[in-house]
């Protein structure tokens, strides 16, 4: 790991790659808050709340940079998805999204 970041610093490519990484994160939350409305509806909230504070202490926690900074991408992607989640219920209530048929609205 330590031969992967110093090459990353080496050839000045780290933000490169918190970029990248920062874009893949961001990409995969849209998809999670569309099925965690589907499957749990607006109480799927709270999942995303544990996980960004999950993530915050794993960003404190962590001495090595990138992954520190990739973990508060997390975290603040999924604070920023508890919105999301009530969102995307309007989204669902004006057609735009499938409703769960198995749930009553």
């Amino acid at each position: 790991m330590d031969s992967i970041l110093s090459f990353l610093a080496e050839h000045n490519l780290t933000g490169l790659t918190v970029g990248i990484f920062t874009f893949l994160i961001i990409g995969m939350f849209h998809p999670l808050v569309i099925k965690a409305e589907y499957y749990l509806g607006t109480r799927s909230w709270w999942l995303f709340l544990l996980l960004g504070i999950a993530a915050v202490v794993l960003s404190v926690c962590t001495e090595r940079m990138i992954l520190s900074i990739l973990f508060g991408v997390v975290a603040f992607s999924s604070f920023w998805s508890i919105l999301e989640v009530f969102q995307q219920r309007e989204r669902v209530r004006r057609g735009w999204f499938p409703a769960n048929p198995r749930r009553k609205y």
